[in-house]
């Protein structure tokens, strides 16, 4: 149930990757200069007030150290390179894992 609850973040999370970074291409394109979209702005295209909320939280209940070097510097990097990532990870999460005697029989 783990395994495929990751296998679909996985999958979702490379969609969304995929779909920011053609948006940050078509976006060069226009500009004629290479352009990458910070996660910040387009978490607050799509709902400024969750944002605000999560940085509420985390201001409450973490450590300052979480939110200020942390978490801004995720925010500030380009969206599809946080997708992906988290797309790899959950990838990882989800693998199928084999074991010694298994590789034996194939």
């Amino acid at each position: 149930m783990l395994k495929a609850f990751s296998r679909l973040l996985s999958l979702t999370s490379l969609a969304t990757a995929l779909v920011a970074a053609v948006l940050d291409m078509t976006r060069s394109i226009a500009n004629s200069r290479i352009v990458f979209t910070p996660l910040s702005i387009d978490w607050t295209h799509v709902s400024d007030t969750s944002l605000s909320s999560v940085r509420d939280f985390m201001l409450a209940n973490l450590p300052g150290f979480v939110w200020d070097p942390i978490f801004t510097a995720i925010l500030n990097a380009p969206t599809w390179s946080v997708f992906g990532i988290l797309a790899l990870i959950f990838g990882i999460l989800a693998r199928q894992r084999r074991r010694r005697w298994q590789e034996n029989f194939e």
